[in-house]
């Protein structure tokens, strides 16, 4: 199998009997073997149904289907998962992602990289509350992880199946896959693609993933930079604070030798017996965060590092 197209479903009704034909269309001209996974993400309308239906008619569709709605991070790591193809294309299934980009991400990877992010340059969504917001957002979620990205919101990606092996989603994780798989040294790229407006059924985004987003955002940050060496973060947080603390005790002193300040009256006494719990408290933190990943790490026998070829090597 040469593709793996995974589509999220979630009350899409109106839409997947499109969505198949258009992917059809799309690769007909491709000398390409691929198949096409549908995960229903716990519908209640009858885009079920259709499912069954188009699977029948197609052996190149197939179809995973949720017990609930679980969101659209688990249905895609539901078609990773099942994924057969040596390259993996997710997009939405409302019809805004043309699938007939879809050769164009395929020739890019054919130039060597490993991650090919679609960029939606021209969107056809409201601007104040789905555009701005998003520009913004793409805009620190770059800068936090160092990979720079026009969209990362972009569901329209292609990705060697490799790079995503031992890649697990939780949250709203699936659009920071390519700043995960960058960890490992993948080659990401990104290159305009179409985006039209939704014709049918109504937007399952909204403001409210703001707030979830950036949390999701912080733990990518910290597995980019510190999920082998915790206690670099919270060790130097904790030395930090205890300096911090030195100074307001030195203050503290100092008020009271030289300014006659009573010091059960100086508020800063307090502050230096805070930043002195912190700062032990940070410091501890790092040592329990060092064991636990050595024990993820050697309890799995999961190696630090990633082998891209062997040379004159025993595999």
């Amino acid at each position: 199998m040469d593709l793996s197209i995974v589509v999220p479903i979630f009350n899409e009704e109106e839409n997947v009997a499109a969505l198949h034909r258009e992917v059809v269309a799309a690769l007909e001209k491709c000398e390409i073997a691929y198949e096409l996974i549908l995960v229903d993400d716990g519908s209640t309308d009858g885009s079920l149904r259709l499912l069954r239906e188009i699977a029948a008619g197609d052996p190149r569709v197939k179809v995973i289907s949720f017990r609930r709605n679980f969101g659209q991070t688990a249905a895609m790591a539901a078609g990773f998962d099942a994924a057969s193809g040596t390259v993996v294309i997710p997009m939405d299934g409302d019809l805004q992602n043309d699938p007939a980009d879809i050769p164009k991400l395929l020739a890019k990877i054919d130039e060597g990289y490993d991650v090919v992010s679609g960029w939606r340059r021209d969107r056809k969504d409201a601007f104040i509350n789905r555009t701005l917001p998003s520009i913004l957002a793409n805009s620190f979620i770059s800068r936090m992880t160092g990979i720079r990205l026009h969209d990362y919101g972009c569901t329209l990606k292609a990705y060697r199946r490799e790079v995503l092996e031992g890649i697990n989603l939780y949250g709203e994780m699936h659009r920071f896959v390519p700043a995960l798989v960058s960890q490992f040294g993948a080659k990401v790229t990104e290159i305009p693609v179409g985006h039209r407006p939704r014709l049918h059924g109504t937007s399952k985004y909204g403001i409210s993933r703001t707030m979830r987003v950036i949390l999701d955002l912080l733990t990518v940050k910290f597995l980019l930079n510190y999920s082998t060496r915790p206690i670099q973060l919270f060790g130097r947080l904790g030395i930090y604070t205890l300096f911090a603390s030195l100074f307001t005790g030195g203050t503290t002193v100092y008020m009271k030798l030289f300014q006659d300040t009573s010091m059960n009256r100086n508020p800063l006494l307090l502050l230096t017996a805070f930043l002195n719990f912190m700062g032990v408290q940070f410091i501890v933190l790092g040592l329990l965060g060092e064991v636990n990943a050595r024990t993820y790490y050697e309890a799995q026998g999961k190696p630090i590092y990633v082998v891209k070829e062997k040379i004159n090597l025993d595999s």
